[in-house]
């Protein structure tokens, strides 16, 4: 989406994040409101840049102190976090794991799982599928909305089967 950014408006990435610093807006849909009424952008777009923006703005936080504070207070459900993520990334060199404030999104040529510690007692495993029925483990996606299509819910390390290996290398093939 970046490359064709560039493409539709002739100026990289970086330059519409600094654009959008320079507005003081804070909140999300008044950034992507900003950029598809003052600059002609499509919401798709808009939508990238302002997720973008505001990843820079929340963030002088080091990928470790992001997943840190996603961590506090649920320490134990960190080493689900991490077996999921060391997963995803063996399915190939073009995984890219992007940590956020409240979740990490697993990334290949578009985003096909997201993992977030939610509460105490859980990990909520977001994947996006294209066209898969709700069944066994795979449940509506949840508090992910249309980031991902379905969810699944890990309360312990041993949910992290082959089973649940299967159904986030599938949602990776797809993306």
């Amino acid at each position: 989406m970046e490359e064709g950014l560039k493409e539709k408006t002739g100026k990289p990435l970086e330059y519409w994040v600094e654009i959008l610093k320079q507005t003081k807006l804070e909140k999300h849909m008044q950034m992507v409101k900003f950029l598809k009424e003052n600059h002609g952008f499509t919401h798709g777009f808009a939508n990238m840049v302002a997720l973008k923006a505001r990843e820079a703005g929340a963030g002088d936080f080091s990928t470790e102190d992001l997943i840190l504070n996603q961590y506090k207070g649920k320490e134990h459900l960190r080493p689900i976090g991490e077996k999921i993520i060391e997963l995803a990334k063996s399915f190939g060199n073009d995984v890219e794991v992007a940590p956020k404030k409240a979740n990490v999104s697993l990334r290949r040529k578009k985003q096909f799982a997201l993992v977030q510690p939610p509460t105490k007692t859980r990990i909520d495993l977001g994947l996006k599928f294209k066209d898969k029925p709700f069944e066994g483990r795979l449940e509506k996606s949840g508090p992910f909305g249309t980031m991902c299509s379905h969810g699944v819910q890990i309360t312990s390390i041993d949910q992290v089967d082959d089973e649940l290996i299967n159904l986030l290398k599938l949602a990776y093939l797809e993306a």
